[in-house]
């Protein structure tokens, strides 16, 4: 299993796709880390030598008159409701929310990159994985090998899998970097509210709620690359399967927005797909909705996909 794993990853790397989207999450990092940078100088225009707390302060009222003022949806004044509620929590904790630093980046970029950024990697890596090898006919040689059809299928899942770590760990490594050199590598220890409720709240420092949104987010790229796994068994076509994906996943992040009156939609895994949206505290795309509850659905489409990739690659004639 092991030279089987090797081999498929040594087919990945050689397609050269694992070099452009590292050149893609190098790039995009840069630009979200510039675009901070130039924030924090407009608010150090704007606010001056004033304290945290009464920035803090002028935001929420600022807030506050933008609901006053404007006609918007239910679900939109929820939201707006529900952050000056944790910018009065922050206050009443005297915890800084906008502390810089390469963390704090970390943790804003995992936190808005899972749900869509992520996921559109995984698919562009993953998408061709068993598709390209039916399309150019290569699995006739392969399949005549002395080794068994779900050995062959597990060492491209297995290689599926490692892809995903490796993203995410660079992901990871490239907003430490590049977010240390421009806001400085300090905060790991600075505390973080995570899970609001009425009347409680948890504070933990921030390396362990980087920890806990990195395993989350890895797990919901794990669940779009088994998706996408399944594409790329059942299509020969390499387009067909990244435009499937692609369309589910763009479609979830407009969904994610309207869909507050619509139940049954908390069942598609594209609207579970930002795990933590539970630890910073944002209200979830259908009410009702756990964590809990998120990581079982994605976890009941991850497996069922991996189930009928096997059971058909057993079973057809794949060549």
């Amino acid at each position: 299993m092991t030279d089987l794993v090797y081999n498929e990853w040594i087919k990945l790397v050689r397609k050269k796709r694992m070099y452009v989207v590292g050149l893609i999450i190098v790039i995009f990092v840069g630009m979200f880390a510039y675009a901070q940078l130039l924030q924090e100088r407009t608010a150090e225009e704007r606010f001056g030598d004033m304290a945290w707390e009464e920035q803090l302060e002028s935001e929420i009222d600022s807030l506050e008159s933008r609901m006053d003022q404007m006609q918007m949806p239910e679900e939109f004044q929820q939201s707006f409701a529900r952050q000056i509620e944790q910018q009065r929590v922050y206050l009443e904790e005297g915890i800084n929310p906008n502390e810089s630093g390469a963390p704090m980046f970390l943790r804003m970029f995992i936190d808005n990159s899972g749900d869509l950024f992520i996921p559109l990697l995984i698919v562009v890596v993953t998408a061709d994985l068993v598709s390209s090898e039916r399309s150019a006919g290569t699995f006739k040689m392969l399949l005549t090998r002395p080794v068994e059809r779900w050995r062959v299928l597990l060492s491209k899942w297995l290689t599926m899998g490692l892809a995903v770590s490796l993203i995410v760990l660079f992901i990871s490594l490239a907003s430490v970097v590049i977010a240390g050199i421009m806001f400085g590598f300090g905060g790991w220890d600075y505390p973080i509210i995570t899970r609001f409720s009425p009347g409680a709240v948890e504070v933990i420092p921030q390396w362990q709620y980087i920890l806990m949104a990195t395993g989350l987010t890895w797990f919901a790229a794990l669940v779009v690359g088994s998706l996408t796994f399944l594409l790329s068994v059942l299509l020969k076509s390499t387009a067909a399967v990244m435009g499937f994906m692609l369309a589910a996943l763009i479609s979830g992040t407009i969904l994610s927005v309207f869909i507050a009156s619509w139940e049954n939609a908390k069942y598609l895994f594209m609207v579970n797909l930002r795990l933590t949206s539970y630890l910073s505290g944002n209200a979830p795309p259908v009410e009702g909705m756990t964590m809990l509850f998120s990581i079982g659905v994605l976890l009941i489409w991850g497996a069922v996909a991996t189930a009928i990739a096997f059971v058909y690659f057993n079973r057809k004639d794949m060549y």
